[in-house]
């Protein structure tokens, strides 16, 4: 039995919203969805409820009546970042508070990981970095904080890359990690957020100043640092 349009729109979704991402589906395109479903071997319904859901995501925008891929532009990373600190804070602080014997191994397993990668070898250190923080979440239990912060990590995927591995900021990344580690493991709630929202306050300026840069290697779809 075949699925029908609506029970495809999911997987429709998943792939449009993976190729936005990605930058298959540049900044600005046009998203005509005839040419989508042609594309993707559907019907229009689909199409239509997939495009939906990516305009409420923020990756699809309506311009001059066309569906278009939502731009990207500083201040709006910027936006992004004013949202995404407070929360992430409030991540390290419900990670030190509610934390479980089985978080703590995870925590410090993936935090040795990171340690261990090479500064050279991006794609292996943007893995390990976003391992680490999505366990900080985990170790929250709140699942409505963690949703808020998965739902904001769709839009910092379209921007250029963790900036570990430029000058300086590889191993000041590395110190902050190591004092929010050891904040959350010995449940310093306050001493966990001062720390989260300085860490990721770097890590904005350090994005924002690279945004226009023209250096290929920052250019990726792996947001954390």
């Amino acid at each position: 039995m075949t699925n029908g349009p609506r029970e495809l729109a999911p997987d429709v979704y998943a792939r449009l919203r993976d190729d936005i991402i990605s930058g298959d589906l540049e900044a600005g395109s046009p998203l005509v969805v005839t040419t989508l479903a042609t594309r993707l071997g559907v019907s229009r319904t689909p199409v239509r409820e997939a495009l939906r859901l990516l305009t409420r995501d923020g990756l699809v925008e309506s311009s001059e009546r066309q569906l278009r891929v939502a731009g990207r532009s500083a201040q709006a990373l910027f936006d992004i970042y004013e949202v995404r600190i407070p929360l992430e804070a409030a991540a390290a602080r419900g990670a030190a508070e509610r934390h479980t014997s089985i978080d703590r191994m995870q925590l410090t397993r993936l935090h040795e990981t990171l340690r261990e990668v090479a500064p050279d070898d991006v794609t292996a250190l943007n893995a390990a970095n976003r391992n680490f923080h999505e366990a900080i979440w985990a170790a929250t239990h709140n699942s409505a904080l963690i949703d808020f912060l998965k739902h904001l990590d769709l839009y910092l995927r379209r921007y250029p890359a963790t900036a570990l591995h430029h000058a300086g900021r590889y191993q000041a990344s590395r110190d902050e990690h190591e004092a929010l580690l050891a904040a959350i493991l010995v449940r310093d709630v306050d001493a966990a957020g001062e720390l989260a929202n300085a860490h990721f306050k770097a890590a904005r300026d350090v994005r924002l100043r690279f945004y226009d840069s023209a250096d290929p290697a920052f250019l990726g779809n792996d947001a954390r640092t």
